[in-house]
């Protein structure tokens, strides 16, 4: 066991305050053994990045964090020659600014891209989970404490195991047993809005049913009065679809691809 983070997508506002503290913790700031300072531009420990999907008007938000997995299998530390990188007791995966001699073998091993070079002091850094405040005694890193919405959540891995049980890691494939686990990854989403053209109004209440070729599941979903409806953290394939309301003729829509979100626009639904 050890410390884990939590980011729950779905309660991220897009503030940057985690980001921003991240910059203000180590910017111009040397926590040698655990690191050095972090340089004004280029790197972001803790990167935040909106994420539009959809086409107008239907369209989601959402904003993506990009941070250090402290894997438990992590690749940075086979690639490393010199043996500079070392995970700590508690989990926490530390790039030892000393022993570091700049061959980016680390930089390159890392799946998930989160590890960047410094030209000027010739050395790998990354996040370090502010392991130089856990050891003064803070419970959580500069991220979390500056997080207002409480989608950052930071601890043991025992005390975070109900939200763990709801999230899940990035990329199992890799098989680096992260130590971040996301809650609320954006998945594909099928929308659209129903209208009768012979009235020329919205069609409240009509029956949506979504089904994936060769699966028995069935999503369904009702028009709202604004003829809308969305049916949300699909997988990714080919779906159809059957729009349909007592005295109207059903409609039909086939081959609906979600390799990306999918608007269908304004739908025609004609009376019998």
């Amino acid at each position: 066991m050890g410390k884990a983070l939590i980011i729950d997508i779905t309660k991220c506002n897009g503030c940057y305050n985690c980001q921003i503290a991240c910059k203000d913790e180590h910017v111009g700031n040397d926590w040698t053994p655990i690191a050095k300072p972090q340089p004004d531009t280029g790197q972001f420990w803790m990167k935040v990045t909106d994420i539009v999907r959809g086409t107008l008007p239907k369209v989601k938000v959402a904003y993506w964090h990009d941070i250090c997995q402290h894997c438990d299998d992590a690749p940075c530390m086979k690639a490393c020659r010199q043996q500079a990188i070392y995970k700590r007791a508690d989990g926490i995966v530390i790039i030892d600014p000393e022993k570091c001699v700049g061959n980016r073998n680390c930089v390159d091993a890392c799946p998930y891209g989160v590890i960047y070079f410094n030209g000027d002091l010739n050395i790998s850094q990354k996040c370090t989970f502010c392991a130089h405040l856990l050891d003064r005694g803070w419970k959580e890193p500069r991220c979390v404490d500056a997080c207002p919405t409480e989608a950052l959540r930071f601890g043991e891995e025992a005390e975070l195991k109900e939200y763990i049980k709801q999230s899940e890691v990035l990329h199992p494939e890799f098989k680096a047993k992260p130590r971040v686990y996301y809650i609320g990854i954006p998945k594909r989403f099928i929308a659209g809005a129903v209208w009768d053209p012979g009235e020329d109004e919205c069609t409240e209440g009509a029956t949506v049913t979504l089904t994936e070729p060769g699966k028995a599941k069935k999503l369904v979903a009702r028009t709202d009065r604004f003829g809308d409806f969305w049916f949300e953290s699909l997988e990714v394939g080919k779906y159809s679809l059957v729009i349909e309301k007592p005295g109207y003729k059903a409609k039909k829509l086939e081959g609906i691809s979600t390799e990306k979100d999918v608007n269908l626009g304004d739908i025609e639904l004609v009376k019998r």
